[in-house]
């Protein structure tokens, strides 16, 4: 999933501590659009974005100066900065991105942020939200995922639900809808690949990715 990645979107979360998560940042070929906050963790690692956009409400005063040239403010209230930058993404062509600090520090941020990735889906061929611990990705048809054995796999739906049945999962779904969310949590793959079987239309369905492995 991240090995393909074009544009990372940074966000005003929890930076990444992790090291390959970090380094994607320093590729060559990697857009990083910055939402406006989020400039400040990349500046501490000397890292510049291509472009910074949001409304500026939390960006310091200071970075906004020295990146003057690669501000796009964007008033619009009816969005976050977060759906800004993806629109901003979409708009130029990019078409893997990845999205990091969108997690942490604030839990009613992170969960809002997670949701949107259903939004996302319907712009954007592959998106992804990555932290520390995992990423997660939106489907809303039948998909067959690369994994690791072991690695550990949660799934969660949103209105409207459909019904999922898995395979190459240790815990199998059968025809089960999630209405709450922890249901369909603490799975994981046996082998280097699953498929998860999406019965209906417009559904919304976040899978998460654990790095880690059993």
């Amino acid at each position: 999933m991240m090995d393909n990645l074009d544009c990372i979107i940074v966000a005003n979360g929890l930076f990444p501590e992790d090291d390959k998560i970090v380094n994607l940042l320093r590729k060559d070929d990697i857009y990083i659009i910055a939402c406006d906050g989020g400039v400040g963790n990349l500046a501490e690692r000397n890292i510049i974005p291509d472009i910074i956009i949001g409304d500026l409400d939390s960006i310091d005063p200071e970075l906004k100066q020295r990146f003057s040239d690669i501000v796009i403010r964007n008033k619009e209230q009816e969005t976050n900065d977060l759906t800004k930058a993806v629109n901003y993404a979409v708009s130029k062509g990019f078409n893997d991105i990845g999205i990091i600090a969108a997690t942490g520090l604030r839990e009613d941020h992170t969960l809002g942020n997670i949701s949107l990735l259903t939004a996302y889906k319907e712009l954007v061929y592959n998106i992804c939200i990555i932290s520390d611990f995992g990423y997660f990705v939106s489907i809303n048809k039948t998909t067959e995922f690369r994994a690791i054995p072991g690695q550990q796999i949660s799934v969660f739906s949103l209105p409207p639900l459909s019904p999922i049945t898995s395979e190459g999962l240790l815990y199998p779904i059968d025809n089960r809808n999630f209405p709450i969310w922890w249901e369909g949590t603490l799975n994981q793959s046996i082998s280097d690949k699953f498929t998860l079987y999406v019965d209906g239309v417009n559904a919304n369905i976040i899978v998460y990715f654990s790095f880690t492995v059993k």
